[in-house]
């Protein structure tokens, strides 16, 4: 009801549907406020509506023989690599949309987001780029080792040969 309104300037019709609303919605209305928040206010309970895994060791971090680590490790992995998908997918979109928002003048006002998604998208294809879909944590971790000893050699290399960049 508006609140510059009386009740009795109301028409019929909304009178009945008023009355109607105050019927059905005020049990519902007390019990909450009156038992169920009582009830629940020494609760403590977490604001967030997504499931929360506690970190686990790395695949670089179990024993060779402890394959309980070793799983675990490898549903770390597989979670991390789905939730890094779903961020490069946002960020995709995001850059998308204002791409096509901004028209003629995207090239400056998108440059931040472009940005961020190119990062984004780099840093994703080093950690999972040529990785199968069915790959395991113990593929990453080769891909990373030899990225790493691929990367301290060539930078040897060029220390001992020169950088032929010219």
């Amino acid at each position: 009801m508006p609140p510059n309104i009386e009740p009795t300037q109301l028409k019929p019709r909304e009178r009945a549907m008023q009355n109607f609303k105050l019927i059905t919605e005020g049990p519902i209305i007390f019990f909450k406020e009156n038992i169920i928040n009582p009830l629940q206010a020494h609760i403590d309970r977490p604001k967030y509506y997504h499931r929360r895994f506690q970190r686990v060791p790395t695949f670089d971090q179990c024993y060779e023989n402890d394959y309980i680590c070793q799983f675990e490790a490898n549903e770390q992995y597989h979670r991390d690599r789905v939730i890094d998908t779903k961020i490069i997918r946002i960020l995709r979109r995001r850059a998308k949309e204002c791409l096509f928002y901004e028209g003629p003048n995207a090239d400056h006002r998108c440059k931040h987001i472009q940005e961020t998604y190119e990062d984004a998208a780099t840093n994703w294809f080093i950690k999972y780029g040529d990785l199968t879909v069915h790959s395991n944590v113990r593929d990453a971790y080769m891909k990373q080792k030899h990225r790493l000893i691929f990367e301290r050699r060539k930078q040897e290399y060029e220390a001992k040969h020169g950088s032929n960049t010219e």
